[in-house]
């Protein structure tokens, strides 16, 4: 028989995938220090269905890249594989192809990122 605690819910699951999100944030967005142009490979734990190779010069495929790398990859992926410039550059459009949980968690963590997206329309 198993006991469960009344004063220690569940989390939900936004809340779960905000935590996991979170804990793979680098310390600053400096720390991104990955290729701005090129091929790039990304690994197996990373891109594990569909495309796995990218191209940088090319924008969509760039921004394909970062969608996925930013959803699947852990706290090295990021630091190895996202450049600073560029995920600041995409932004406004990237954080709408996103998770709103990937979304609010970076925006949340880096304000540059929340100052970079487009103003709302009114």
């Amino acid at each position: 028989m198993s006991v469960v605690s009344a004063a220690e819910p569940s989390p939900s699951a936004s809340e779960v995938l905000r935590q996991r999100y979170t804990r793979r944030l680098p310390g600053t967005l400096g720390e991104l220090a990955g290729p701005v142009h090129g091929s790039v490979q990304l690994p197996l734990h990373v891109a594990w269905s569909g495309l796995t190779r990218f191209d940088l010069d090319r924008p969509r495929s760039r921004m394909s890249m970062y969608r996925t790398v930013l959803a699947e990859g852990q706290h090295g992926d990021l630091i190895a594989l996202l450049n600073r410039d560029l995920l600041i550059a995409q932004w406004p459009v990237l954080r709408t192809l996103i998770s709103r949980a990937i979304r609010d968690v970076w925006e949340e963590a880096f304000p540059e990122l929340a100052s970079a997206r487009p103003a709302a329309a009114a």
